[in-house]
């Protein structure tokens, strides 16, 4: 599936699970790990399961089925590996204290995302 199509999924994912400042960083001529990454929070340990098991399923439901999650037993972060997009659901608080949007941002391009 095309990057861009898997990114708008995720995106439109998330946001219709609630979660919070969902932010998209291009990671392109940065980094080879991954063409995008995507920031998103959620209210409660339970919230940021319930994200991540959602997308994991809408992904799988896409065709997108290879993806990985780490952070299983983490209470706070969750990272899923969508191929060439990388998400990672925090809580707030460790979102702040991480602040992946200043390490790998670029402010003219960082905005939250709205579906």
């Amino acid at each position: 599936m095309e990057v861009s199509k898997t990114k708008k999924i995720i995106e439109k994912t998330l946001n219709q699970n609630k979660a919070k400042n969902i932010i998209s960083i291009s990671l392109k001529g940065k980094s080879s790990i991954a063409d995008y990454m995507i920031i998103a929070s959620g209210n409660s340990s339970k919230h940021i399961q319930s994200l991540s098991e959602n997308l994991l399923k809408k992904l799988e439901e896409k065709g997108i089925g290879q993806c990985k999650i780490e952070g299983k037993t983490s209470k706070d972060w969750k990272l899923i590996d969508a191929i060439d997009i990388i998400v990672h659901i925090f809580h707030p608080e460790k979102r702040k204290f991480y602040d992946l949007e200043k390490m790998w941002g670029d402010p003219s391009d960082k905005k939250e995302v709205m579906v």
